[in-house]
Order: C-alpha cells, then sequence, then structure tokens
C-alpha cells in the first residue's frame, strides 16, 4: 500500500476547502481529483478511456429478485381481462415439452395513462407511473431459462448456466473508478439472493472488479473503524505492511488473487475516511427524506437502500445494485399474486423518489438507472381460479431512465396475452450490449482471455437497441 501524505497541505485538501460549502461537493471532488488518481500505473481501478464517448458515467442496477409479473406492472393486455378463464394451447410449461391446455388468468390490478407520454402502468406502481416521462419501457425482454438460479445468473452476468464475471464486474474492469476511496461496484442486498455472491462476482477477472456487499443496518459495512490508537499509528502499520506486500509480490508477479488482496487494503484504507460519510444522513433535508418515504434514523428498507445509492453515486462510485430482498419472500408468487402489493409498496416511492432526486441534482443527465427483475410471470395457469402465477421467460418487461435513453417511450411489444414477444424482441445479451454501449463500451471489444479463448459478457450475442437510444 502506497504511503498516505502526513503533511496538512495537498491538492485534494486544497480542493476540498475551495468547494467544500457546494451542494454538489460529492461529485465535484471526484471529478476534479480523477486526474490525479488516473497517474496511479498498475492500478487495476484507476479511470480508463471508454472506447467512444459515453452517455452515462455511472448506473443504478435495481434488481427485483423472484420474478415480476409483466401483465400485472409494465405491460397492459386489455384481451387478458376481457378473456380471463378461457384456454389456449401452449407447447411448453415450466421447462416441460409438450401440448398443454391453460387457463388465461385476469391482471390484479387496472391500468391507466400516465404522464404525458400516456405510458400504461398499472395501480401497482403509482408512484413509478408518475416519473414514466423519464423512462423507456421495454415489454420485450426475453431470458433463456425459466429457473430462479440460471435466469438470476443470466440477468447478471449473460451466462445462464456457468459463473462468469457480473455486469458490474465487467464495468469496473473496462473503465476503472472515479473514486480509489470507495470501490467501483457496490451491492446493497439485505439477504442472499438466487445464485448467491456469483451475482457481484468477478470470476475469472482481477479479484478488485467483485462487487463490495453492504448490508442495510446500523453496520453497513463491517470493520469500518479502525483499530488503531491513533491515525498515525495506523499509517505507520500500513506503510510496513505495504512494503511486505511489495516485495511478497515482486515474487510472484503473476498471481492476479495477490493484485487483488494488496488492492483490497489501499480501498479499505481510503473507506475509512468515506464511507462514514456515505451512511451520515444528518445533512439530509427533510424534504428529501419525505420523497423517499424514508424515516430520519432508519437504515432499513428499499428507501434506505436508495438514498444511499444516490449519495454512492455522486460520490464516483461506478455501479451501483440494489437488490430487492432476496431468495425467499420475494416477487416469486407462485400461491397468491397479491403477495406483490407489499413488495411493490416497499419499492414503489424509493425508485421515484430516486428518480426525481437524481433530476433535481442534474445527475440523472449522466447516470443510467436499470430496473429489471429475472423473468416475468405466466399469463395463464393448468388450473381455473389460480390464485398465483408461475414462472415466465418468454416475455416480460424492464426499463431504462436517464442517460441516452429516449424518455417518455415504450419498445416492442408481447401478444395479445402477454405469453410471447410480437415485436422487437430484447433478450438479455442485448440489454446488456445496450448498458455497454450507454457506457462508451463496444460490447465485442470488452474482452478477457481465460481458458484459451476470448471471453465477454455477451459471450458471441447481443445487438445494441439502438432505436430506444438519444
Amino acid at each position: 500500500m502506497k504511503a498516505r501524505p502526513t503533511f496538512p497541505v495537498s491538492r485534494r485538501n486544497t480542493v476540498r476547502s475551495m468547494i467544500a460549502g457546494s451542494a454538489l461537493f460529492p461529485a465535484i471532488i471526484s471529478e476534479l481529483t480523477a486526474a490525479e488518481r488516473s497517474s496511479d500505473d498498475g492500478n487495476p481501478l484507476t479511470p480508463r478511456a471508454p472506447h467512444f464517448p459515453p452517455k452515462a458515467k455511472r448506473i443504478i442496477f435495481l434488481y427485483m429478485s423472484g420474478g415480476v409479473s409483466h401483465v400485472d406492472s409494465w405491460d397492459p393486455k386489455p384481451k387478458l381481462f376481457a378473456d380471463a378463464g378461457k384456454t389456449i394451447p401452449i407447447n411448453e410449461f415450466q421447462g416441460r415439452k409438450g401440448s398443454f391446455n391453460m387457463f388465461l388468468k385476469r391482471p390484479q390490478w387496472e391500468f391507466r395513462p400516465s404522464g404525458k407520454s400516456g405510458t400504461e402502468v398499472s395501480g401497482l406502481f403509482p408512484h413509478m407511473a408518475e416519473c414514466v416521462d423519464d423512462m423507456c419501457v421495454i415489454r420485450s425482454m426475453k431470458s433463456d431459462h425459466t429457473n430462479h438460479y440460471e435466469a438470476t445468473l443470466g440477468i447478471h452476468t449473460g451466462s445462464f448456466t456457468f459463473a462468469r464475471p457480473s455486469l458490474g464486474s465487467w464495468l469496473s474492469y473496462g473503465l476503472g473508478t472515479f473514486n480509489q476511496n470507495l470501490p467501483s461496484f457496490i451491492v446493497i442486498a439485505p439477504q442472499s439472493p438466487y445464485a448467491g455472491g456469483q451475482v457481484w462476482g468477478s470470476d475469472f477477472l482481477p479479484g478488485a472488479h467483485q462487487g463490495t456487499r453492504v448490508v442495510p443496518g446500523p453496520e453497513p459495512v463491517a470493520n469500518i473503524q479502525r483499530r488503531t490508537a491513533t491515525a498515525r499509528l495506523q499509517e505507520l502499520e500500513l506503510e510496513l505492511l505495504a512494503k511486505m506486500n511489495r516485495r511478497h509480490q515482486t515474487e510472484r508477479t503473476h498471481d492476479p488473487l495477490l493484485s487483488a488482496r494488496i488492492q483490497s487494503f489501499e480501498t479499505a484504507f481510503g473507506m475509512q475516511s468515506e464511507m462514514p460519510e456515505v451512511f451520515d444522513l444528518s445533512g439530509e433535508t427533510e424534504e428529501t427524506f419525505r420523497m423517499y418515504g424514508l424515516q430520519p434514523g432508519s437504515t432499513q428498507g428499499f428507501a434506505w437502500q436508495c438514498l444511499i445509492a444516490r449519495r454512492l453515486a455522486e460520490r464516483g462510485v461506478r455501479f451501483v445494485e440494489l437488490i430487492d430482498v432476496g431468495s425467499s419472500a420475494n416477487w416469486d408468487a407462485h400461491g397468491d399474486m397479491m403477495t406483490h402489493q407489499p413488495l411493490a409498496q416497499n419499492v414503489d416511492q424509493p425508485i421515484a423518489g430516486m428518480l426525481k432526486d437524481l433530476k433535481q441534482r442534474g445527475l440523472l443527465e449522466d447516470t443510467l438507472v436499470v430496473w429489471t427483475t429475472e423473468f416475468g410471470r405466466t399469463p395463464f395457469n393448468a388450473a381455473p381460479g389460480a390464485a398465483g402465477r408461475e414462472h415466465h421467460h418468454w416475455v416480460f418487461s424492464s426499463w431504462l431512465a436517464g442517460a441516452g435513453v429516449r424518455p417518455g417511450i415504450t419498445w416492442g411489444e408481447s401478444d395479445e396475452y402477454g405469453v410471447d414477444v410480437a415485436k422487437d424482441v430484447v433478450h438479455v445479451h442485448d440489454f446488456h450490449a445496450t448498458i455497454l454501449h450507454l457506457m462508451g463500451i463496444d460490447h465485442t471489444r470488452l474482452t478477457w482471455r481465460h481458458s484459451g479463448r476470448d471471453y465477454r459478457l455477451t459471450d458471441v450475442h447481443g445487438n445494441i437497441v439502438h432505436p430506444i437510444l438519444t
């Protein structure tokens, strides 16, 4: 680890004192010190130039675990309302091939046009409906797998079978970070999702690009406080440790895990000063708390996750993912679709509040907000009158908002009942290719040599969905 300066005046301290009174202080300090950090050769998190000018500088990725029903949220189907109870033939059900007669199920929530764009959203998300003029709602998403584990892996890594680096890790590897005092990739998750840590894992990429998990609660990041008696004593210890680490590394130059561990010490040192500030919400206004639906002093719930995401984004974190609940008690509504209601109430206002907050601060102009789930839910059931819905990967809905995205539009269509894509399919690989493009990355050129071949997030697939971009 490099020794930190012990003298009181530095370029960074000078810049901080000059702009400390600005409301944009966190964002400004990250931008102005980027050049200072970029000279740090050998650091895997040093900011790197994209392939072409990007529209987005950072991403907030909102993941709803379990499979949100598209026909109950973002994809209105009047004919499904009208023909509920009728049967339709399908040739596959929950991964089993064959001939099946299924009963159409009526959506639980009514749809209505929202915003100036008139995008139809169900009553499940009344607050997010207020923000549709900033969204591009994609109604033609398609996945490759109907099981939670594989579909969760796919939406995060592009691989439905084997663990591969996650989207956040690929972006960290390709672009680095603006703020060396914080991880480039942070995941805020109250519980472990399907596929566990593979969701934010770096796999064969250097370990420095793995996501850092933050757990809502009184201690979001464990062991963040120094244990030495004084800061100077800790600095001396770290200087000695850094010398030993570098000497150890010169004898083992081909050990990527060793490099990752050394870099983790660098980041951990910076986190001691910066992370407590991120979690300190005492400077937020009452209006902000009301906008997110967060009680002052609370460190739980999706509202807290959303507000912390905004604070991380403005401090230079490249990729922030928020996971709503985990691998249980989630959106997997087999037994009763009405379990969607409390889950929606938990995320609806906070997400809308975050979008409005980002927009007010001018951050939405270069922040890409992504909302998705691993798949949708069946518009039909095997039995008449069933209260729930099953897994459905043939078509589902996601949305994008912010940097480089055409606002107030919908893209793609499912068929009259929401069973399959009818127009403009957007496969998970296309979704990833488009996200990378907005960050200034050509998805075919972001590769890593592993086991004798060049791997990439989109494998050998992926088409950028140009019509949804500005």
